[in-house]
């Protein structure tokens, strides 16, 4: 079986597995890190949103074969670790604006507006709600209006 090489949340891992596989499989099943949920396996609801290289990304989306072992994968697991602190600013703001209800969607989300912020921030600007609209990630429970407010929050302490 082919061996695949990447780090993920700052360690370096091997895994036996066909090319073929998802890396969201690989992240849960073979890794055991269960914040990126699984959806809708297409790249379409965003539950599984993580970062490859500071870049949000859908790990359902992309084969195992297509990482590379300079390739830095952080889950929600690994986001505070990049700060440095026990939780992400962007953490923090999602328990001050109490986002969550069911909470499934919660990891992609903050993922995803992390990589946001970030990219706003290269484009030269703050986190605004132009950029807010282009985020794509399905809430069931719908606390959109939650979730905006807590991204404008946790942007101001990244």
């Amino acid at each position: 079986m082919p061996q695949h090489t990447f780090r993920i949340n700052g360690e370096q891992v091997t895994v036996d597995v066909e090319d073929d596989v998802r890396l969201l499989w690989v992240i849960r099943d073979l890794l055991g890190i269960n914040g990126p949920k699984y959806g809708c396996g297409i790249n379409v609801c965003k539950a599984c949103t993580c970062h490859i290289n500071g870049k949000a990304f859908n790990p359902c989306s992309v084969r195992v074969s297509d990482v590379k072992p300079t390739d830095e994968i952080t889950t929600i697991e690994g986001l505070p670790a990049t700060v440095g602190k026990d939780l992400h600013p962007m953490q923090e703001a999602w328990l001050e604006y109490d986002v969550a209800q069911c909470g499934y969607c919660q990891p992609g989300q903050i993922m995803a507006a992390v990589a946001k912020v970030r990219q706003a921030r290269e484009a030269g600007h703050e986190v605004n709600d132009d950029d807010l609209d282009t985020i794509r990630n399905i809430c069931r429970c719908g606390t959109y209006n939650r979730i905006r407010d807590a991204i404008k929050a946790g942007a101001e302490n990244m």
